[in-house]
């Protein structure tokens, strides 16, 4: 199996979630926010295939990282590769941050089973398009005021949003929750 990734693993970012983290950066977004921080990503075509076991083995070899954040493109868009990953994440004693344009009730309304794996193996989840209208330099890993940051796990046990406590100190991923 491949993914279509825009560019290589970055690691050591410390804007893309809190701690030091290694971004997955995935190829396509068909939202086109202006202004987009990326807009390199969006085309589908673009970027390079590239195998899982290759991705994974990557993600086994890193060091001093304490997670990994999915990004892009939008990674909603490769749900069942991004799953795959974000359960080796966990296993690997990592916790998951991931962007998408998509808002966190659009994703449950999808119905779509990859893209409900990929949330249960989600930690923290930033949603909703970049509004260049709400573009606040103040904001912490986020561009604009509408994107909420998501505590993935405790949403979904409440069946509703729970916004992250951006204070509290990151942990391992704890026990999924299957809808």
């Amino acid at each position: 199996m491949k993914i279509r990734l825009a560019a290589d693993l970055q690691e050591d970012s410390i804007v893309d979630g809190k701690g030091i983290r290694t971004v997955i950066w995935t190829q396509g977004c068909s939202h086109n926010c202006p202004y987009c921080h990326n807009p390199q990503t969006h085309d589908f075509n673009a970027g390079e295939l590239v195998e899982l076991d290759d991705v994974i083995e990557a993600l086994e070899n890193l060091t001093g990282q304490d997670g990994v954040t999915f990004s892009g493109g939008d990674p909603m868009f490769q749900p069942r590769e991004c799953a795959i990953l974000a359960k080796k994440v966990h296993e690997l004693g990592m916790n998951v941050w991931a962007y998408t344009g998509f808002t966190y009730e659009e994703l449950l309304e999808k119905g779509n089973k990859d893209i409900l794996e990929f949330l249960n193996d989600i930690d923290v989840l930033i949603d909703g398009r970049f509004e260049i209208d709400k573009k606040s330099m103040d904001l912490e890993f986020r561009g604009s005021s509408n994107q909420r940051i998501i505590d993935v796990p405790k949403s979904l046990e409440n069946h509703k949003v729970i916004l992250y406590d951006l204070g509290k100190k990151e942990t391992k991923k704890k026990e999924a929750i299957y809808i």
